[in-house]
């Protein structure tokens, strides 16, 4: 098998259904598997798979195990040599299937390779990112790459100098579309299902770094990723995102760095409090309010919560989140 594709799905039935089709819709000339990972879902998404996608594979969970763990649960079911973990929010547009696999064989060190996403208004996203650092983490709390997008010096943690439009080797790549080459598993092993959801994508690739394997982003492949567009801002998703990344800290750094990276990050949070309702008022806009109240509900919630890692342990903080 050339291509093993894992799409994990929680009640996006609707999504899920225009993603498998934009696969199957596509002529192929290599051999590839794909295995649905649904977790829980209660909208019909399993008729949906046995009524019209019998010949995926799937697998039902009762409960939602969360995205890391149920990508897992793909990767040991698949048999491919590369293995694609797409989110059930996408669109494939032409051969980008075949394309980003045919660009990460011509890469001997590469491990994981990620493509151009867009909106469905054909709006670039955001897909390709440095890792976190003391600096990269201020000017993302300040916003300095909206002000100066072409400086390498405060577009670093966001590369919004980069065009897009040139295949470049970059930290790591949206957890959307996640090529990636069997040796990096067999060499480094599967997601680690401590991140419930968010920054696993972000953890993966640097210890694949740390292991002797690049990650790519290449233009030649594109996806429509209908991120943002169909679900608002949630206070579980803030929650989630925030904890994802402070239990990355906790894993990577320690000392001072940890300290500074985990004070950054709560700053920024607090610092959004502020603003958001200020210049929702000047502005008119709800959706500036609905976000401070979920960002004050999720702080709140990952502040109780607590913070710690621990390897080969799922954080028993995860269940006040979901």
């Amino acid at each position: 098998m050339d291509l093993s594709i894992i799409i994990v799905n929680y009640n996006g039935r609707d999504l899920l259904g225009r993603c498998l089709a934009s696969i199957y819709s596509q002529p192929w000339r290599l051999k590839f598997e794909t295995i649905v990972v649904d977790n829980g879902s209660t909208d019909g998404s399993e008729e949906l798979l046995a009524t019209e996608f019998p010949h995926v594979v799937a697998i039902l969970n009762e409960d939602n195990t969360g995205f890391a763990a149920a990508n897992n649960q793909g990767i040991f079911r698949s048999t491919g040599t590369h293995l694609l973990l797409l989110n059930s929010d996408t669109e494939i547009v032409g051969d980008a299937l075949e394309q980003s696999l045919l660009f990460l064989r011509g890469k001997p060190d590469a491990g994981i390779v990620g493509c151009k996403l867009v909106f469905p208004n054909e709006k670039l996203q955001q897909s390709a990112y440095s890792f976190p650092g003391i600096w990269n983490l201020v000017c993302e709390m300040l916003n300095l790459h909206r002000f100066f997008p072409g400086s390498r010096f405060f577009g670093r943690y966001y590369l919004s100098y980069h065009d897009y439009e040139s295949p470049a080797k970059v930290d790591w790549v949206s957890g959307a579309f996640f090529l990636l080459d069997r040796r990096v598993i067999e060499r480094i092993g599967v997601l680690d299902e401590q991140f419930f959801m968010y920054s696993e994508e972000m953890d993966f690739c640097l210890r694949a770094a740390r292991a002797g394997f690049e990650t790519w982003y290449t233009p030649s492949a594109k996806i429509i990723h209908h991120w943002l567009t169909v679900e608002k801002v949630t206070v579980r998703g803030v929650a989630w995102v925030l904890q994802s990344q402070l239990l990355y800290f906790e894993k990577h750094f320690s000392g001072y760095r940890r300290f500074m990276m985990k004070t950054i990050r709560f700053s920024g949070v607090i610092l959004r409090l502020l603003v958001y309702p200020i210049a929702g008022a000047i502005g008119m806009k709800k959706s500036l309010f609905h976000k401070w109240r979920c960002y004050c509900s999720a702080l709140w919630l990952v502040a109780t919560a607590g913070i710690h890692y621990e390897k080969g342990r799922p954080p028993v903080s995860w269940t006040r989140l979901t």
